[in-house]
């Protein structure tokens, strides 16, 4: 799967089934939380909902909006490999967890927006800075035709070697913070999880065998994952 970061491709066809399916969930996910969906989901697990409309049901729809924008914007400007088809339905199935489930993990939230979950909201914001923020600044490097060939280690990227996986670790965990469902916790900890012990060992061993002693050296002063920490 691995070799497909250096084969180049614009798969317009790819990109927009992912957007398609993307905004259908968002729209499964409003119908939850503003529609009928809710207090079917209700009945069948035994959940009183709230006499109105939570606030935070409307951040949670938010928090959905940004993602797609962000997940648009990433695809169609920033990302030039090639994207397989497989991909294409696995990338929606994933992100399900977060449009959907979250969606129905804050059905039966009624408390009003406090300290933490403004403070969620900030960790969203970071977290998606983060994570886009570092791979426009990898982008910037990759169009100058001088760094060709060169491992990027500058930017964010000084500060873990997977800062963009760790931005999606921050707003995700934003998203179950203002759902506010101890389930929710389990959502962050998986990707954590994928991420550490999957996405990054296999990365990384694509990128020692492309740059072999720049990416020795980079592993060697930077943090994997969380920034001063692992």
């Amino acid at each position: 799967m691995l070799e497909l970061y250096g084969s180049k491709s614009k798969s317009v066809p790819q990109k927009i089934t992912i957007t398609l399916i993307e905004l259908a969930l968002i729209g499964l996910s409003a119908w939850i939380m503003f529609g009928s969906g809710g207090p079917l989901i209700a009945n069948l697990v035994d959940w009183s909902l709230p006499a109105t409309t939570p606030t935070r049901y409307g951040v949670i729809l938010a928090f959905n909006i940004v993602i797609l924008l962000r997940m648009g914007f990433m695809m169609f400007y920033l990302m030039k490999r090639t994207l397989p088809w497989s991909e294409a339905f696995a990338v929606p199935a994933a992100f399900a967890l977060y449009y959907v489930g979250f969606a129905i993990l804050v059905l039966p939230n009624d408390a009003p927006l406090g300290m933490v979950d403004y403070a969620a909201i900030a960790l969203f914001a970071l977290g998606c800075l983060l994570n886009t923020w570092s791979e426009l600044q990898r982008h910037v490097f990759k169009q100058d035709p001088a760094n060709k060939g060169k491992l990027y280690t500058g930017g964010l990227f000084a500060y873990s070697m997977h800062i963009n996986f760790f931005g999606d670790i921050v707003w995700v965990g934003a998203y179950a913070l203002i759902a506010g469902h101890w389930l929710g916790a389990a959502i962050p900890l998986m990707l954590f999880c994928t991420f550490a012990f999957y996405n990054v060992p296999l990365l990384d061993a694509y990128l020692r065998d492309r740059y072999g002693e720049p990416f020795e050296a980079y592993e060697a002063r930077t943090k994997k994952l969380i920034p001063f920490i692992y």
